[in-house]
C-alpha cells in the first residue's frame, strides 16, 4: 500500500514537508486589539517518506500565528523535534522511553512554559517561536506520562493532569501549582486497563471516564487498544485535594454507564442539586471501529475521522449512587470547546465541529449550542473547507454575564483554493461575517488541538 492511500495522509490531512516562516500575512478585517498573542495548533505530521502505522503515530508538527496591535505578524510551523522524529522507538528493553514522544497531540501554556503534549509522554517545551527547547518533567517531579488533555482551574490556576497506563499503575493524578510546581501525585484506585484520553474538572472533584476500549496486546498498530464488549463502561468521580488535608484519591467512586467510548469532554459543573453533570461526544462500537479504521488505514473506514459520535449528557447521582445517561444531539460532533473561564462550572455556551454524515456528504461546520434555550446556530463551510477546533478568546471586559461575547479562531484547509485562512469568528453570533480573515502562506494541514496564548501568559 502506498503512503497516499492512507487516509490520514491524503486531502485535508496531507502533511506539509518542510518549516516556514511567513511575515505580515494579508488582513481582511480589523483584528481586536485584545487578540494580542499567539494561536499555536498541533497535530501529526510525519516526515516526508515516513508512513506511520496509525495516525497518532505521526511526529508532532507546531503551526502559530501571532496577532499584535491589529497586525498578523507571522505564521510558522515547526516539527517538534523529540527523539521519536529522529525515529527513536517508544518502547525500549527497559520499558517505555517516555521521551519518544509524538508531541503531536496538543499545545497549552502553564507557568510561562510552551508545551506540546501526546498522552503517553513526557511533555517538550517550546519558545515562543515554536522551536524546541526539549523534555519538561516539572524539574524531575513527573515521572509518569502527561494526559494531553491537561485542566487549568480558571480561580486557582492549578494544573491537573493525569497519567494512564495499561499496566499497574493503571490512573495516577497530578496537581501542578499555578507557577508550575507539582504539588501532589497520587494513584486512583479501582482504574483499570481502559483507554482514558480525557477527563474533567468541577468546583470539587475530578472526573474520569472509562469506556468500552481497553488494552489489546493483539493490535499491532503501535497504539494497542481495541473495543471490548466486556470492558464495563464507568465514570469516576474523585474529590478534589483539601488544602493542608492531602489526596483524597482513596474516596475515587466509580458509577456504571452505558457502553461506548467518549473521547473528549465538553466540560463538567456540579449542579444546585449537588449533582454531577457531565458531557461530551460519544460513540458505540461501530462508530470506534470505523473510525479506527480510518486511523490506521484499513478498509470499511469512515469518510471521516469521526463516525456516529454524538453529544452525551451524563448526571452523577452522588446520593442516590446512580448516573442518568442522555444524547443531546443527533449531529456527528467532535472537539467540542467552551469559554475557559467557565471551566468546572455551569455553562451555557459550547462549541463544536460537525463532521459530514458517513458518507462525506454536505460540509463541516461549526456549532454554537446554546443549553438554556436548546437552540443551535450552524456555520456550514462548504465543499472542500474543513475548520479546526473553533478556540474561544473573551472580548475585552466582558463579565460572567457575557459568556459568550468573544472570538471563535479556527483554521480552515481550502482544498480547492490550496490554502488556508485563519478566521476570527463573533462568537455570540455565527451567521454574521467574520470579524478579520488572515490569509496564511500556505494550505495547513488539518490539526487536532490547540490553545490562544495570550502575551501576557
Amino acid at each position: 500500500m502506498t503512503s497516499t492511500a492512507k487516509p490520514y495522509l491524503t486531502g485535508h490531512y496531507t502533511p506539509v514537508t518542510d518549516e516556514i516562516t511567513a511575515t505580515d500575512l494579508t488582513v481582511e478585517g480589523t483584528i481586536p486589539p485584545e487578540l494580542t498573542g499567539r494561536l499555536i495548533r498541533n497535530s501529526h505530521n510525519p516526515k516526508p517518506g515516513i508512513t506511520p502505522t496509525h495516525w497518532f503515530k505521526g511526529s508532532g508538527m507546531v503551526h502559530g500565528i501571532r496577532l499584535q496591535d491589529g497586525r498578523a505578524d507571522w505564521y510558522r510551523n515547526r516539527w517538534v523535534h523529540t527523539p521519536a522524529l529522529d525515529g527513536a522507538p517508544y518502547m525500549t528493553e527497559k520499558g517505555p522511553d517516555l521521551t519518544a514522544s509524538t508531541a503531536g497531540t496538543h499545545v497549552i501554556e502553564h507557568a510561562g512554559r510552551l508545551l506540546a503534549l501526546s498522552e503517553a509522554a513526557l511533555p517538550f517545551e517550546l519558545t515562543a517561536d515554536l522551536e524546541t527547547v526539549g523534555v519538561y518533567d516539572f524539574g524531575g517531579r513527573l515521572t509518569s506520562a502527561m494526559t494531553a488533555h491537561p485542566k487549568e482551574d480558571p480561580v486557582t490556576g492549578e494544573l491537573h493532569f493525569f497519567a494512564s497506563s495499561p499496566f499497574p499503575p493503571y490512573l495516577i493524578h497530578h496537581v501542578a501549582s499555578a507557577d508550575g510546581k507539582v504539588l501532589e501525585s497520587q494513584e486512583v484506585p479501582g482504574a483499570s486497563a481502559a483507554l482514558k484520553h480525557d477527563f474533567a474538572i468541577t468546583e470539587h472533584y475530578v472526573v474520569f471516564l472509562e469506556g468500552s476500549v481497553t488494552f489489546d496486546p493483539a493490535e499491532h498498530s503501535g497504539i494497542p487498544y481495541s473495543w471490548d464488549d466486556e470492558q464495563i463502561s464507568r465514570i469516576g468521580v474523585m474529590p478534589r485535594t483539601t488544602a493542608g488535608a492531602g489526596g483524597r484519591a482513596r474516596e475515587t467512586r466509580w458509577f456504571e454507564i452505558g457502553q461506548g467510548y467518549g473521547m473528549h469532554f465538553a466540560n463538567a459543573y456540579e449542579d444546585a442539586y449537588g449533582r454531577i453533570v457531565v458531557e461530551g461526544p460519544t460513540v458505540g462500537r461501530d462508530g470506534w471501529q470505523r473510525s479506527w479504521n480510518w486511523w490506521v488505514g484499513a478498509g470499511d473506514h469512515g469518510a471521516e475521522p469521526n463516525v456516529g459520535s454524538r453529544s452525551t449528557r451524563w448526571t452523577v447521582d452522588l446520593a442516590a449512587g446512580s448516573v442518568k445517561e442522555e444524547l443531546t444531539d443527533d449531529l456527528t460532533v467532535e472537539f467540542p470547546t467552551i469559554n475557559e473561564a467557565f471551566l468546572g462550572i455551569e455553562h451555557r455556551y459550547q462549541y463544536a465541529l460537525a463532521f459530514p454524515d458517513d458518507l462525506g456528504i454536505a460540509a463541516h461546520t461549526l456549532v454554537k449550542y446554546d443549553r438554556t434555550t436548546g437552540a443551535r446556530q450552524l456555520l456550514p463551510f462548504g465543499a472542500g473547507r474543513l475548520p479546526s477546533e473553533a478556540v474561544f478568546v473573551p472580548a475585552e471586559g466582558a463579565g460572567a454575564s457575557q459568556e459568550d461575547a468573544g472570538y471563535l479562531l479556527t483554521v480552515v484547509s481550502d482544498l480547492k483554493a490550496n490554502a488556508s485562512q485563519l478566521l476570527v469568528l463573533d462568537a455570540s453570533d455565527l451567521t454574521v461575517p467574520p470579524v478579520a480573515t488572515i490569509h496564511l502562506p500556505r494550505r495547513v494541514p488539518a490539526m487536532i488541538h490547540g490553545s490562544w496564548i495570550p502575551d501576557a501568559a
